[in-house]
């Protein structure tokens, strides 16, 4: 007998080799990863937070091609996520409006906004609406029904 044979004579009496993967440690990994993405998902939503007043509300249907400005309550004005002053704002509003196409533009107060403030800001949301063909809305939490 070759000697390669008889090593490979000598091994029959072991137990056969498999080549198995251990999932052990994928799984672990997967279910790790999937905690992580489950505690993060939530900050990750984008938008400025202010308390909306309550209302009786419709579902809000945003298109793509539409504005969300924001009013917090220290009086700060935002296009998106971008803070703006009073005196830029108009302009600001127009030409991100007419790059963007957009048509219908969409209001988040916050409730402790001061009225002047909103009025203002929803003078000037209502024209450049206008002029598009768009609207304006208001966006505000469901009121609670007792």
């Amino acid at each position: 007998m070759s000697r390669g044979h008889r090593r490979f004579a000598a091994r029959r009496g072991d137990l056969p080799l498999t080549a198995e993967i251990n999932v052990t440690s994928l799984i672990d990994v997967a279910f790790t990863l999937l905690v992580i993405f489950i505690i993060t998902a939530p900050a990750l939503t984008g938008g400025l937070e202010v308390n909306l007043p309550e209302a009786r509300t419709q579902p809000l249907t945003v298109s793509d091609d539409s504005f969300i400005v924001a009013l917090d309550a220290a009086g700060v004005i935002y296009i998106g996520e971008t803070p703006v002053t009073r005196e830029e704002f108009p302009a600001a509003l127009d030409r991100l409006m007419d790059v963007a196409g957009a048509r219908d533009i969409f209001l988040k107060a916050d409730e402790a906004a001061l009225y002047g403030a909103a009025a203002w800001l929803l003078g000037h949301l209502n024209e450049a609406a206008r002029e598009r063909g768009g609207r304006v809305g208001l966006v505000a939490e469901p009121e609670m029904r007792r």
